[in-house]
């Protein structure tokens, strides 16, 4: 490819301003090093003229959301309580875009409130995870650092979003430039789309068990409808002390108790980032009533859930 490419970055207020910064460098480094205009790059906001990121870092821009330029990637970038804001006129901004000119389009939460990115795959912070499959069950959601083969390309945030600005320089002017610009950016850690947001299971608690992986999976898909220590055990083909044995040594805890925390982590995230109902909340998570549900909530973070959310308003 030898035309330059224009990428319009539209900063959206709090947007976070490392995602920022790891998605103009790479652009300015491949100019730098290549020594051709490879890419050039502008920003847009609502009112046209500044937008502040959530370090209070002000941005000077050169479009508004309602004018935005002719260009070849359009990135929106949102950024903290971004669920909660009103996206009206970059929504309506993308929608014109796609319409008249087909421009490819990466963000992710403000692609799926316009339901762009119904039966796509797509990547999120791992923070947001739970919250975006509660109010977003049409996209295929993966723990990916990055999603770029679909229509419209998303990453988790933070340096993933170098990692998929160097993926597509690479796409674009081939391996050597990419690793050239991944070199001098003193990022010797390139990771592909497909790898995991999170260190494995393995690499975290020093497991090397391949029961005690298996059985935490099992509890990360039951969230809702949560399994027995005992029915876990039996599909492992082990016994139900072994397993006992198993998150002693390893985790230093008990399944039940494991099991109980990650419905509780869950939990917390829902509250928190959505506005699902206490009982809803407490049904997603595998419990059977608001009031069970509540007296091990506050059991565990000295709140109820109740108070938990009014404390986030």
């Amino acid at each position: 490819m030898t035309a330059t490419q224009h990428f319009v970055f539209a900063l959206v207020d709090d947007f976070t301003h490392i995602a920022f910064a790891c998605g103009v460098d790479p652009l300015r480094i491949a100019n730098l090093i290549s020594g051709k205009p490879r890419y050039r790059w502008s920003y847009a906001s609502l009112n046209g003229q500044t937008a502040r990121s959530s370090d209070d870092t002000h941005i000077q821009t050169h479009h508004r959301f309602d004018a935005l330029p002719e260009c070849d990637r359009l990135f929106l970038l949102p950024g903290i309580n971004m669920q909660s804001k009103d996206h009206g006129d970059l929504l309506a901004a993308v929608r014109c875009k796609l319409r008249l000119s087909g421009t490819r389009i990466g963000a992710l939460w403000i692609l799926a409130k316009g339901g762009f990115l119904d039966g796509q795959k797509a990547a999120i912070h791992w923070e947001y995870h739970d919250s975006f499959m509660e109010q977003f069950p049409e996209v295929t959601l993966v723990r990916n650092v990055f999603v770029a083969d679909e229509r419209h390309i998303t990453a988790s945030g933070g340096t993933a979003t170098a990692d998929l600005m160097l993926h597509l320089i690479a796409r674009d002017h081939g391996l050597d430039l990419s690793v050239a610009v991944a070199d001098q950016m003193v990022y010797n850690a390139v990771r592909e789309s497909t790898a995991a947001q999170k260190v494995s299971l393995q690499s975290r608690n020093g497991m090397r068990n391949s029961h005690l992986s298996a059985a935490i999976a099992i509890m990360a898909g039951r969230m809702d409808d949560p399994w027995p220590p005992s029915a876990i055990a039996r599909e492992l083909g082990i016994s139900t002390r072994q397993l006992e044995r198993l998150f002693g040594k390893y985790l230093n805890t008990s399944p039940k108790i494991y099991y109980i925390e990650m419905r509780l982590e869950r939990a917390r995230n829902l509250l928190l980032q959505t506005e699902m109902s206490v009982i809803d909340v407490a049904m997603a998570c595998g419990f059977d009533s608001a009031g069970h549900f509540s007296r091990t909530y506050r059991t565990a973070y000295g709140v109820t859930p109740m108070t938990q959310r009014t404390r986030r308003a």
